[in-house]
């Protein structure tokens, strides 16, 4: 059944990311270390993190996302800006982006297209499930685009990876988030981050 999902890295003190994020720090200055559990896993001392990254780097029929997770442009488009990951972003699906500035769609290799949605959450939403036919739909983040996903009860599987960090600031996930109803269906430790997989709106 298609669901709708969302994987995120967080600190212990709720953070998706650090503050301050600008194009040398794309996570805010510290938020990288919200990652690192997943760059090394399956390297020794790293093997339980190994499932938890597959599923994180699973292909999903397709993508939403905010602009700021898609680059530190802010107002209108001013530069050709492409996105952080190079010629061929690990999507390799169609990818919704979230924007108050229209932007004609941006093909990448190996199959992912950035689409700019500018008119709100639930038309990427409806755009990103007609994309994805029977696959699943990804809420790709930064953390105002989870809440909105979250307020509009659009999200069937949370899946939080949480790291024994505290960032003291940025970008905080559940602010003024109303309780979703998280249902723990299994968690995965390791020591470098517990992996835990919510059922939303039990």
């Amino acid at each position: 059944m298609t669901q709708t999902t969302c994987h995120l890295s967080i600190s212990v003190d709720g953070f998706v990311a650090g503050p301050d994020q600008d194009r040398d720090n794309p996570v805010g200055v510290g938020g990288l270390k919200l990652h690192e559990w997943h760059w090394h896993a399956g390297e020794p001392g790293h093997e339980m993190d190994a499932g938890p990254r597959d599923e994180l780097m699973k292909r999903r029929g397709a993508y939403i996302m905010g602009r700021n997770m898609f680059g530190p442009i802010r107002g209108p488009w001013e530069e050709d800006w492409r996105g952080w990951w190079g010629p061929e972003p690990p999507y390799h699906a169609p990818v919704f982006v979230l924007t108050h500035h229209a932007h004609n769609p941006i093909e990448m290799e190996g199959g992912t297209t950035f689409y700019f949605i500018t008119d709100g959450f639930d038309s990427a939403l409806e755009r990103a499930k007609a994309a994805a036919g029977r696959r699943d739909v990804d809420i790709a983040g930064g953390a105002s685009t989870v809440r909105q996903a979250l307020a509009a009860g659009a999200i069937d599987e949370l899946v939080l990876d949480v790291v024994p960090v505290l960032l003291g600031a940025g970008e905080r996930l559940f602010d003024a988030v109303n309780d979703p109803g998280l249902e723990p269906v299994e968690v995965i430790h390791s020591p470098h981050a517990t992996h835990i997989r919510y059922r939303v709106g039990r």
